[in-house]
């Protein structure tokens, strides 16, 4: 992978400092290229500035079009890179802002950029596309069999072009086999957090989220595929379970009930949830919880008992040992580290 390469830059911990390239589009939404580039560009470095400690930057961030020429955005606003994509030597991360309203004319147009993308994705590079940007990875053929999400609007005519692609767009975002997609113009902002987490960990991203002052991903809503609670499968009934489990997840519903809506006897749904995500349904649901505990505790949450009880729980000494054994820390020492860094929303400026 290009994070591999000798000469890739460390910062000063001596940690690799990775290059995130973002691909400047013709008639392209300014804001889903300029949104990742702030957020890269802040990891380890304003949250570190704004508390006047050592700067720490883990991305280098590179700028390139595809003949390295000035863009124009969709609202005429220009855009200068750095770079043209045939200029760019590493990357372990390239971002596809969302392109323009006619999608197809941007992709016949820019023939030269879906060999790139190709070219660099077999190297090693994750490949993150935002909105209608999901058509170019479309057209490389590198989404076929995989799942991808993209804008509303669009869907229905990705859909019916490229009929190979698992497309979700009731997903917010999708990641399948280094290949990302959001399905908003703002889910840049989303998208790019969640890769700051991928490959910095949690409290970097945290950090830049609250330096930013913009909210995290949110992992524990179903709208969100980001961080899949189980393996890619073809089970659609399971499938179809696991989606009410996230909406309905707080409420004390017996596996009978699940095996029932399914379709099927307790010991085979059981049987069939397993074998397709790999876990038991209690267990899924356990992680479920924990995961909209975690978001609730970073957002400031008023006690350990309110969290206990909004995501289902009546024993809270129970819910602290679960906590614990999927986090490593109890729900307070979790909050203490997450969301009392002292930088809660609207506290930025005021000291």
């Amino acid at each position: 992978m290009a994070t591999k390469a000798k000469n890739a830059q460390r910062n000063r911990r001596g940690s690799a400092v990775l290059n995130v390239t973002v691909v400047l589009l013709e008639a392209g939404y300014a804001s889903t290229a300029i949104g990742p580039i702030e957020v890269f560009h802040s990891a380890g470095m304003l949250w570190n500035m704004l508390h006047g400690k050592e700067l720490e930057p883990r991305f280098r961030v590179q700028i390139a079009s595809i003949d390295g020429g000035t863009v124009n955005s969709l609202c005429t606003l220009g855009l200068t890179p750095q770079y043209s994509i045939r200029d760019i030597k590493h990357t372990d991360i390239i971002i596809l802002p969302a392109s323009g309203l006619d999608v197809q004319e941007g992709i016949a147009r820019d023939t030269h950029l879906l060999q790139w993308l190709r070219k660099w994705h077999a190297r090693g590079a994750y490949v993150a596309a935002v909105c209608s940007g999901a058509a170019f990875l479309a057209e490389t053929g590198l989404l076929d069999g995989r799942r991808a999400t993209t804008h509303w609007a669009v869907a229905p005519a990705l859909q019916r072009r490229y009929p190979k692609v698992k497309w979700q767009p009731e997903h917010f975002v999708t990641e399948d086999s280094r290949l990302l997609c959001s399905g908003g113009v703002y889910g840049s902002i989303d998208l790019s957090l969640y890769l700051v987490e991928k490959f910095c960990g949690h409290e970097i991203a945290v950090q830049c989220a609250k330096s930013l002052l913009v909210s995290m991903p949110r992992h524990s809503q179903s709208g969100y595929a980001m961080v899949p609670l189980s393996r890619p499968h073809p089970d659609e009934k399971i499938r179809a379970t696991e989606e009410y489990m996230q909406h309905h997840f707080a409420r004390d519903l017996p596996i009978e009930f699940f095996a029932e809506r399914a379709g099927m006897g307790t010991r085979n749904f059981i049987r069939r949830f397993k074998a397709a995500t790999g876990q038991l349904p209690r267990a899924y649901i356990q992680a479920l919880r924990v995961a909209s505990a975690k978001q609730l505790l970073e957002d400031g949450a008023a006690s350990i008992q309110t969290v206990c009880a909004r995501i289902g729980y009546e024993d809270i000494a129970f819910f602290r040992g679960l906590f614990k054994r999927h986090t490593g820390m109890t729900p307070a020492e979790y909050r203490a580290h997450f969301a009392s860094m002292g930088l809660a929303r609207g506290e930025l400026l005021d000291g």
